[in-house]
C-alpha cells in the first residue's frame, strides 16, 4: 500500500484519514498530545453550510455544485457516528431575523447548525481517533514535523524532531497554527501562493441574557456588516453562548483570544468574536505577517497577557481599570489578562470599524453596544496564505497536497473537514 502522511491531526487530516483508511498506509503527525485541532478540542460549532467557513463550491465544476451540499451532508452523517447530537433547526425564526437583520443593512446567514461543547468533545475525539486506529491508521502525536525532504521532484520523507516519516504522498493539514509552517515550506519547495485577506479584531464578552433570544434559535449567529466610513466588512464569528473567553496559541511565542461553551457548564455570559477583514496590496502582500505584527503588538502592550478593555473606556480614549471592569455589570470570564486601551494595540481604521460595526449590530442585538461590554484583543484568523493547487488540492509537486485553515483553503470545522476529504480523495485519483 501506498505511504500517506498527513501533517495535522486537525478535522482536515482526521476526515482525510478516515477516507484513505482501507486504500492506503496512513500515517498522522501532529505537535499537540490530543487529536481534534483547534475547533475540535475547544469548543465544536459545527456550520452546515457550503460558503460559510470558507467556499466549498470552487472545487467543483460550474454543473456539480450540488456536490458541495453533498459533502457537507456526508460530514454530517461522520460526526453522528461519533456521538454528535442532531440540531434542533428553528426555520421560521431564523427567516424572521433574516429580515430584521436586513431592515437595518446587516446580512444575517441563516445556517443548520450543531454544538458539541467543550466538555463533550475530548470522547467524541477519541472515539473517532480509536475508530482510525482500528482500521491502520497510524498516529505520531507529540511529533513536530521540522521539513519536507524532495528527490527527483517529488516528496519522499517527513522530517520531524522524532526522526524522518518515508511517504508516497505528503496532505499538508497543520491548521491556523501551523500556516507559518506551511508559508515556509511554500517558500523552501518554490510552490505558487497568494495572500488571502486576513481577519484581525477582538472578542466581545456581554450578559447572556442580551443575546438569548438570538442564541436560543441560532448558537453561533453569523452577521454581515459594512462599516459606514471605510466600508469595510465587519463579521461576527465563533459565538459562545453561556461560554469562556480563552486563550489560544499562535504559535512561536504569540498568542490571543478565543472563546468557547460547554454542555454541562455555562456561565452568565455570551463572548463572540467581531472581525475586519484586511486585504493588502503591494508593496505588503503577506497578510500573514501583517496579522502577526499586530499580534506581537499586542502581546508586548499586555505585559505577556491578552488586553481587556471596557467599550465605554474605549469610547471616551482612556484605559480601563481593574476597578472600573470591577464595577461593570459583565464580569470577565477570562482574568489572566491586562487592563489596557485597544487603539494602541490595533490600527485606528480597525478601531473605527469595530465601534462603528457594534453600532450597528445594536440594532438587531440591543444591549452590545453598553459602556459596560467587554473588548478583548487581540483575535487575528491565521488562513492568509494560499498555496495554489488544483481543484483536488494538489500542489504543483505531484504527490504533495494540502487542506483546512492552516493552508487557507477553509475557515472553519466543516469547510477544513470538507477540504480533507477532498484533497484524499485526490490523493486516490493521483496514484
Amino acid at each position: 500500500m501506498e505511504k500517506v502522511v498527513i501533517v495535522g491531526a486537525g478535522p482536515a487530516g482526521l476526515f482525510a484519514a478516515n477516507e484513505l483508511a482501507e486504500s492506503c498506509d496512513v500515517t498522522i503527525i501532529d505537535e499537540k498530545s490530543v487529536v481534534g485541532g483547534s475547533g475540535l478540542v475547544s469548543d465544536g460549532k459545527l456550520n452546515f453550510h457550503p460558503q460559510i467557513g470558507g467556499d466549498l463550491t470552487e472545487f467543483f465544476p460550474e454543473k456539480k455544485q450540488d456536490e458541495a451540499w453533498r459533502l457537507v451532508d456526508y460530514i454530517d452523517k461522520i460526526f453522528r457516528r461519533y456521538g454528535v447530537p442532531d440540531e434542533v433547526y428553528h426555520e421560521d425564526k431564523l427567516r424572521a431575523l433574516e429580515t430584521k437583520a436586513a431592515k437595518v443593512g446587516i446580512k444575517f446567514i441563516p445556517i443548520r447548525q450543531k454544538h458539541i461543547g467543550s466538555d463533550r468533545l475530548p470522547n467524541i475525539m477519541e472515539s473517532f481517533k480509536l475508530d482510525l486506529e482500528s482500521r491502520g491508521i497510524k498516529f505520531k502525536l507529540g511529533t513536530k514535523a521540522m521539513d519536507l525532504q524532495t528527490k527527483e521532484s517529488l516528496i519522499t520523507n517527513v522530517k520531524t524532531d522524532k526522526g524522518n516519516v518515508p511517504c508516497d504522498h505528503v496532505l499538508m493539514a497543520p491548521g491556523r497554527s501551523g500556516s507559518q509552517w506551511i508559508e515556509e515550506i511554500g517558500e523552501k519547495l518554490h510552490l505558487e501562493r497568494e495572500f488571502n485577506p486576513i481577519d484581525v479584531g477582538i472578542r466581545v464578552e456581554v450578559l447572556a441574557k442580551v443575546m438569548e433570544d438570538i442564541t436560543n434559535i441560532n448558537w453561533d449567529p453569523k452577521f454581515h456588516i459594512r462599516t459606514k466610513k471605510y466600508d469595510d466588512f465587519v463579521r461576527t464569528f465563533c459565538c459562545s453562548p453561556y461560554g469562556y473567553v480563552t486563550v489560544e496559541d499562535y504559535g512561536n511565542s504569540l498568542f490571543g483570544v478565543n472563546g468557547h461553551s460547554m454542555h454541562s457548564k455555562r456561565s452568565e455570559n455570551t463572548n463572540f468574536a467581531f472581525l475586519v477583514r484586511v486585504g493588502l496590496t503591494e508593496p505588503l502582500e503577506n497578510t500573514t505577517e501583517y496579522g502577526r505584527s499586530m499580534v506581537h503588538q499586542a502581546n508586548i502592550l499586555g505585559g505577556g497577557k491578552p488586553l481587556i478593555q471596557r467599550l465605554g473606556d474605549l469610547e471616551t480614549g482612556r484605559r480601563s481599570t481593574w476597578s472600573r471592569i470591577e464595577r461593570s455589570y459583565v464580569k470577565p470570564t477570562l482574568r489572566n489578562v491586562t487592563p489596557g486601551e485597544l487603539g494602541y494595540a490595533l490600527n485606528y481604521r480597525i478601531v473605527t470599524d469595530i465601534v462603528e460595526g457594534l453600532k450597528i449590530l445594536n440594532n438587531v442585538v440591543p444591549g452590545v453596544y453598553e459602556d459596560h461590554t467587554l473588548l478583548y484583543a487581540p483575535e487575528v484568523k491565521f488562513y492568509a496564505m494560499r498555496i495554489k493547487t488544483s481543484m483536488s488540492l494538489q500542489t504543483m509537486i505531484p504527490n504533495l497536497f494540502v487542506a483546512g485553515d492552516g493552508a487557507g483553503v477553509s475557515r472553519g470545522i466543516v469547510g477544513a473537514a470538507a477540504t480533507g476529504i477532498i484533497a484524499a480523495r485526490g490523493i486516490l485519483a493521483s496514484r
